[in-house]
C-alpha cells in the first residue's frame, strides 16, 4: 500500500500531514455475516468445501479511493468456528507472478492479499496480513495506526497456527499465457488475538472491524521474468489498490473506516445492523482527522467545533452536540450519545474511550 512506503519515511523522521486528509466522498463501511460452520474447513486453496457453498460472496472490490472500476475482480466469503477465522478470496488476473518467497518481507511490493483486524474498534493494536501467489506471508502487530507518531509496529509478530494455500488456475510467472487468476484460502486461529491467556475471544454473535486489500501493479517482462514496471524516469509505477470497504484515501491505516463482520451462531443466514453509537464513533473520527488537519496548518489546536466544521452534525436523524476541549498535551471532542447516553470521548492519538 501507498502508505506504507510512506510509514518508511516517517521512520526516518518526516512526517507528512496527508495521513490526515478527509475522504473524498462519505465513507459507509461495508458489512458481512460470518456464518458459524460446523465442518472444518480444509485449507488447499480449494472451494470444494461444502460450507463454502453455504455462503455468498461479498461484492466484488472497489478502488480505495474513489468510484473507478478495479480492472480485474476480487471477492471474498467468510466463515468461522470455535477455533479459526476462515477466509476464502478469489481474483481475476491474467498474468499471475510472485517472486518473494522470505516470509516477513515487504509483500506488497509483489501483487498481493492483505487481511487487516481491529477486534475491539478502537483503531488501536491491530493486526495486518499479506500473502502473494507463492503463499508467503507477512504478518505485523500496530499498536496505533501509522499516523501517530508514537505508533509501535511489530514487524516480527507472528501468528501462530495460521494456515494458508494457494491455487493458481493457470501458470504461475509464466509469461506466455493468459492466466485466470489465483484463489487464496486461510485459517487464522483466534488464539492469535489473544490479549491474555484467560482472554474469550471468540467473537460469537458479535462484530470485529475487518478489511481487504488487493495491491496490483502494472508490470513488465525482461528476459522472460515479470517486474514492476518503471516510468521513463526509472520510478515504479503506483500501484492499485482494491480493498472491500472503501476508506476514501489512499490509506488502508484508518481502521475507523473498515467494514464490520458480524460472527452469527447461526449456520444459515443472519442479519446485522451497525450499531448507533458506532456511527456516533465515525463524526468523532472526522472531526478529529479535521482537528489534525487544522494543527498542520496553523500550528495550534482549534479552540471551537465551529473551527472544525461549520455542519450540523446529524446521525440517524439525532443531531450530536460534541464539545472540544484543549489542553497541555493535546484534546478532547466528547459527544453524549443520543442513542444509548453513553458519554463518547477522542482523544488527540485517536483513543476512543466509552462512559
Amino acid at each position: 500500500m501507498l502508505l506504507k512506503f510512506r510509514w518508511l519515511t516517517i521512520a526516518l523522521g518526516v512526517f507528512s500531514i496527508s495521513g490526515y486528509s478527509q475522504p473524498k466522498k462519505d465513507v459507509v463501511p461495508k458489512t458481512y455475516v460470518a456464518a458459524k460452520t460446523s465442518t472444518p474447513i480444509v485449507i488447499d486453496g480449494e472451494e470444494r468445501d461444502a460450507s463454502w457453498n453455504k455462503v455468498e460472496w461479498t461484492a466484488l472490490f472497489e478502488d480505495i479511493e474513489n468510484d473507478i472500476k478495479p480492472k480485474y475482480a476480487t471477492k471474498v466469503k467468510m466463515l468461522w468456528d470455535e477455533t479459526n477465522f476462515y477466509i476464502l478470496a478469489k481474483m481475476e488476473e491474467p498474468h499471475v507472478w510472485a517472486n518473494l518467497k522470505q516470509r516477513d518481507t515487504i509483500i506488497f511490493y509483489n501483487n498481493d492479499f492483505e487481511v487487516f483486524i481491529d477486534p475491539d474498534s478502537d483503531t488501536f493494536n491491530y493486526y495486518e496480513l499479506e500473502i502473494n501467489a507463492l503463499n508467503t506471508a507477512w504478518d505485523l502487530f500496530l499498536t496505533k495506526p501509522y499516523r501517530e507518531d508514537d505508533k509501535v509496529v511489530l514487524n516480527d509478530w507472528n501468528i501462530p497456527g495460521l494456515k494458508s494455500a494457494v491455487k493458481i488456475n493457470g501458470t504461475l510467472n509464466n509469461p506466455n499465457d493468459t492466466d485466470e487468476g489465483w484463489i487464496l484460502e486461510m485459517a487464522i486461529p483466534w488464539a492469535s488475538y489473544k490479549t491474555s491467556y484467560f482472554d474469550q475471544n471468540v467473537p460469537v454473535d458479535k462484530f470485529w472491524r475487518v478489511n481487504f486489500s488487493r495491491v496490483n501493479w502494472q508490470h513488465d517482462i525482461k528476459n522472460g521474468s515479470y517486474e514492476r514496471k518503471k516510468d521513463t524516469g526509472g520510478k515504479f509505477l503506483p500501484e492499485y489498490n482494491w480493498v472491500w470497504s472503501p476508506m476514501g484515501v489512499i490509506n488502508m491505516h484508518e481502521p475507523e473506516k473498515w467494514g464490520y463482520v458480524y460472527f452469527s451462531s447461526k449456520e444459515g443466514k443472519d442479519s446485522f445492523a451497525i450499531p448507533k453509537d458506532e456511527k456516533v464513533k465515525w463524526e468523532l473520527y472526522t472531526l478529529y482527522r479535521a482537528q489534525k488537519e487544522y494543527h498542520g496548518k496553523h500550528k495550534t489546536w482549534a479552540k471551537s467545533v465551529t473551527d472544525l466544521t461549520k455542519k450540523p452534525i446529524v446521525v440517524d436523524g439525532k443531531v450530536l452536540k460534541p464539545v472540544l476541549e484543549n489542553h497541555a498535551s493535546g484534546f478532547n471532542i466528547s459527544v453524549k450519545s443520543p442513542f444509548s447516553n453513553n458519554t463518547l470521548i477522542i482523544e488527540e492519538d485517536g483513543k476512543i474511550i466509552s462512559k
